[in-house]
C-alpha cells in the first residue's frame, strides 16, 4: 500500500508548475529492522533518494532540527518533531513519479523503518523574497 494521497495530487488544478514540499519528520529511537537508530535508517532512505531528487531535478532546499516550539496556539496540536525539511520538486507529477518508483519504493523501508511519525504538505507559492544580500 502506497502511503501518499497520490489522487489528491495528480487530480489538483496547479499541475504544472513547481510545488515545495514541507517534511515533518520524528524519528523512533530504534529502527524497526534492528539496524541502528530510526535516525540511521532514515540517512539509509537518504542516501538512496537523494540521487532520485538530483535526477528528477527536485532540490532539497533546507533541512533542519527542530531545537524549540516558539508558539503553540491551538488545542491538541502535534509539536514533537526532529527534522523539518523543505523540498522543491518541478511538479506535482514529478513528486508522484518519485514516490512511484521502483528504487524509491524498495528505499522506502528505511524510511517506514526509522520514523514515527512523518507529515509532507504541498504548498502553494503565495509570496517568495530572495534572502537579502549581506
Amino acid at each position: 500500500m502506497n502511503p501518499f494521497e497520490l489522487e489528491a495530487l495528480k487530480n489538483h488544478p496547479d499541475t504544472e508548475g513547481p510545488v515545495y514540499m514541507v517534511n515533518l519528520i520524528k524519528y523512533r529511537e530504534k529502527s524497526l529492522d534492528g539496524n541502528g537508530s530510526g535516525r540511521d535508517a532514515y540517512y539509509r532512505y537518504g542516501s538512496v533518494v537523494q540521487p532520485l531528487l538530483e535526477s528528477l531535478g527536485a532540490v532539497v532546499i533546507w533541512m533542519g532540527t527542530v531545537e524549540h516550539l516558539t508558539l503553540n496556539q491551538g488545542e491538541d496540536l502535534d509539536v514533537d518533531w526532529d527534522v523539518v525539511q523543505l523540498v522543491v520538486y518541478p511538479s506535482r507529477d514529478t513528486f508522484i513519479q518519485m514516490v512511484t518508483n521502483e528504487e524509491y519504493l524498495a528505499a522506502n523501508v528505511h524510511r517506514e523503518n526509522g520514523t514515527d511519525k512523518h507529515l509532507i504538505f504541498a504548498l502553494k507559492t503565495v509570496i517568495s523574497n530572495p534572502f537579502p544580500a549581506t
